[in-house]
């Protein structure tokens, strides 16, 4: 097995590269100890068999520009295939400022071929390739050096394998003339505002059940100086301080380090210095924010009186439906979409649009409009024209 370690060997490789329909791409990287992401090592190859055409490339070896392989990513004559590729792209697009393209996720592919939903790579390996994967290297950490043989090979086998599982899901698709619909879902994927992450609105990943503007106030700049801070810092969220604890001092406002000291859930280091200060500030800046800044939580999915029997009707056909087109029933709707679509609220609902529309969203209206009724049957339940 081939490990790079030099910009010209690199060159060289994207170079053969440049001339394949596709390459598989996959990466290990560490991100415990760290804000964004570590990029440890990178795996890449074009069609061939077992390790033939395969290569591991070490970002972490003395001088390499990883450069050749960022120009690979623009080339639009070459498909890059990764499985789940979602922090793969963010880690090239912070790093090598570069999101590749054109691209292909076979687990996306793998949930519009009826494989199921979030369905993992080791399950795809099993039942395309019909070969097993040793995870036994999954917890390894991969900014050590050197890397073994075992380490090696555990590494490569996430983009040889891939070959096999990218040329049938691709038929596959083909043969259904569903390509269109996962590169519906790839969008968001290679749109870098998915990687940007701006700290004002921190505080809309957050769970919360409070819905007081004077709450959010404070929680919003808490998260703010949270991710500020983590980002400058290059520290995970967690290790400035938890959820549970952003949303207890939200409850309880401290206005001084005696108060901090109270928290049940706060860190020790975040009781004192600068991490102390920030908080207290944001606390103060959230507590003074004026009326008419107060942000508003989402809307929640309440359930009107009498959609609660449509909404389980709207279950039973999505299910129906998933069966029907053999696609994962929660790729078509979530159970938010079902809701917001019993209560008449129609606007910003994934299900309602797309591929969605055409194999259950048109359908699920008409359900709610009184336009069609769903029988049971031998075979499976049965749309009727009112």
């Amino acid at each position: 097995m081939k490990t790079i370690t030099k910009t010209e060997d690199l060159a060289k490789f994207c170079d053969e590269c440049a001339s394949q329909p596709y390459v598989t791409v996959d990466t290990e990287f560490l991100r415990e100890r760290t804000y964004y992401s570590q990029l440890c090592l990178v795996q890449m190859a074009y069609p061939g068999e077992g390790d033939e055409n395969a290569v591991i490339i070490d970002p972490l070896a003395n001088g390499i520009d990883l450069a050749p392989m960022y120009e690979l990513f623009k080339n639009t004559d070459v498909v890059k295939v990764f499985h789940a590729a979602r922090q793969d792209l963010e880690i090239f697009c912070i790093e090598g400022g570069v999101i590749p393209e054109p691209f292909f996720d076979t687990q996306i592919a793998a949930m519009v071929c009826g494989f199921g939903e979030q369905v993992g790579y080791e399950k795809l390996v099993r039942q395309i390739v019909n070969a097993g994967v040793d995870k036994s290297s999954r917890f390894t950490d991969w900014s050590r050096r050197p890397l073994s043989d075992k380490q090696k090979t555990y590494a490569l086998a996430d983009v040889t394998h891939l070959r096999v599982i990218y040329e049938h899901l691709d038929k596959q698709l083909t043969k259904t003339d569903r390509t269109s619909w996962v590169t519906e879902e790839e969008a968001i994927l290679t749109d870098p505002a998915t990687y940007r992450i701006e700290p004002r609105n921190a505080w809309k990943r957050l769970k919360t059940r409070t819905t007081s503007g004077r709450f959010l106030a404070v929680v919003r700049e808490l998260a703010q100086f949270r991710e500020i801070t983590a980002q400058t810092r290059n520290i995970p969220r967690n290790r400035v301080m938890k959820d549970d604890a952003l949303i207890e001092l939200a409850s309880t406002r401290p206005k001084t380090y005696e108060d901090l000291n109270r928290s049940r859930l706060l860190l020790r280091e975040a009781r004192k210095g600068a991490i102390a200060d920030g908080i207290l500030a944001a606390v103060k800046a959230g507590e003074a924010c004026p009326q008419e800044d107060l942000p508003k939580a989402p809307l929640a999915r309440v359930k009107k009186n009498g959609t609660e029997s449509l909404g389980d009707l709207l279950r039973v056909l999505l299910k129906s439906k998933a069966e029907r087109y053999k696609v994962a029933p929660k790729l078509i709707a979530t159970a938010n979409d079902l809701d917001a679509i019993a209560n008449g609220d129609d606007e910003d609902v994934k299900a309602l649009n797309g591929w969605r529309k055409e194999v259950f969203g048109d359908d699920a209206l008409r359900l709610r409009n009184g336009e069609i009724a769903l029988s049971a049957t031998p075979k499976g339940v049965k749309i009727i024209e009112l």
